[in-house]
């Protein structure tokens, strides 16, 4: 682990050299390489130093946060095109990347929460330097808020864990098996902000529509992800409380999932229909978390990492109409299809993959959600009926009316794609396709 904390450390001072940015993005392409030829897909720890070490769980994380972040620096060009702050911005990413591989491989639960809000410094930074309108103060004040306010009882919990225990050591905890009440939401609720849960979930759409492309891919990628892996490693010791109180969350998240479902189709904000649509996606990978069943667990795994990647590709898509267009408006992004043909069908494919549609890992996650949920209640197919109906039905909405209609007739005056953004929505695009047949690696690591 810290041979590769060490090659991350080792990109900062390059931040600083002239016409590095490219060089920064294929570094981090290699460092991923390096992680994957190593081949770590085992079901034990691995790699344990002091408080460093891994599993399944947080090696695919690692992955997708690596993924993630050198194709935000492909798709944030603009930043370094324009010279906007371009080597602030790579230390930042490098600043980010660096938290999350800490939080994911972490193995002492108070490291873990440091780092976990740690990394929401950076995204703030993102956000504020890089956003669009002054309105991004008010985004960021949400973020912060909405996140800190929540994470103060789970500082003391964790600190009472430890006075009970005396070790904070996640593999040690996990034999126990608490009972207290108060404990459980205390550590918790942090999580469910970070998914974000239904009813807590109004710093996403705020953030995501005031954030840059790049901090919208790293949000919708890595950070509503924090919260599935907190829930995945804390339940190990939180099991008893769970089958008590985890019945509340999975009725909200449900019924939450339908609402914002239905707000998705009054959308005319791109970003924000997409943001939306990873509200309705989370509440079904939060219920099926809560059931605390073999299918519940993997399949939740399996949806946070496919959504990671659409959602993602997704964002990219909105950004590159963005960037010609100067508006994020369905009613004046349409018939996108008569300019970009070729671009037409990455969001075809994109979609495709939202609404969970073969061969994506989506549909994967999905069935086993769908698994899971059911046999927990039976009571829960009509509202997974409504949910699953309602995300096909924004999806279409999203791609009709983008694609589709009456153009509108400023658009004339714009280019065609270019092979970096095209490469961009292959990379996205191709790994969420390709790991069904590596459905092992996020089905079978309990």
């Amino acid at each position: 682990m810290l041979m590769i904390l060490f090659m991350l450390l080792l990109l900062f001072p390059i931040c600083f050299m002239k016409n590095m940015f490219w060089m920064v993005q294929n570094m981090l392409f290699i460092i991923m390489f390096f992680l994957i030829i190593n081949n770590y897909f085992t079901n034990y720890w691995m790699l344990i130093s002091y408080f460093l070490g891994m599993d399944l769980l947080s090696y695919g994380m690692i992955l997708l946060s690596f993924w993630i972040c050198s194709l935000m620096m492909m798709a944030s060009y603009v930043i370094n095109k324009n010279n906007n702050y371009k080597k602030l911005f790579m230390l930042n990413l490098l600043l980010l990347l660096l938290f999350l591989f800490l939080t994911f491989s972490s193995m002492n639960i108070f490291l873990f929460y440091l780092f976990f809000e740690c990394s929401l410094i950076p995204t703030l930074l993102l956000i504020l330097g890089w956003g669009y309108q002054p309105e991004r103060l008010q985004a960021g004040m949400y973020l912060l808020f909405y996140t800190l306010l929540v994470s103060l009882p789970m500082l003391v919990a964790i600190f009472y864990l430890y006075n009970n225990m005396m070790t904070m050591n996640f593999y040690l905890i996990s034999n126990y098996n608490l009972n207290y009440m108060i404990l459980y939401f205390s550590l918790i609720l942090s999580f469910l902000v970070k998914m974000p849960m239904f009813l807590v979930h109004l710093w996403l759409p705020k953030a995501h529509v005031e954030a840059p492309v790049s901090g919208s891919m790293i949000l919708a990628g890595i950070m509503l992800k924090l919260g599935g892996y907190g829930l995945l490693r804390f339940f190990s010791f939180l099991q008893i409380l769970g089958f008590k109180y985890n019945y509340l969350f999975i009725s909200i998240s449900l019924v939450g999932g339908i609402l914002v479902s239905l707000v998705c189709l009054r959308q005319t904000d791109l970003k924000a229909l997409i943001a939306y649509s990873s509200v309705a996606h989370m509440g079904i990978v939060l219920s099926g978390l809560m059931t605390m069943t073999y299918w519940g667990i993997s399949g939740s795994y399996t949806l946070m990492i496919a959504h990671g990647l659409c959602s993602s590709g997704l964002f990219c898509l909105a950004n590159i109409t963005y960037e010609r267009l100067g508006s994020r408006s369905l009613l004046i992004n349409k018939g996108l299809l008569n300019f970009m043909p070729s671009m037409s069908l990455w969001w075809f494919l994109l979609c495709a993959g939202n609404m969970a549609a073969p061969p994506t890992l989506n549909l994967l996650g999905e069935i086993s959600l769908l698994n899971s949920i059911v046999s927990w209640s039976m009571f829960t197919m009509c509202l997974l009926i409504f949910s699953c109906f309602f995300s096909a039905a924004y999806t279409l909405y999203l791609y009709a009316y983008s694609q589709h209609g009456k153009l509108f007739s400023g658009i004339y005056s714009f280019s065609m794609g270019y092979n970096r953004e095209y490469l961009l929505l292959f990379l996205h695009w191709f790994p969420l396709n390709l790991l069904v047949l590596k459905s092992e690696m996020s089905l079978l690591w309990l």
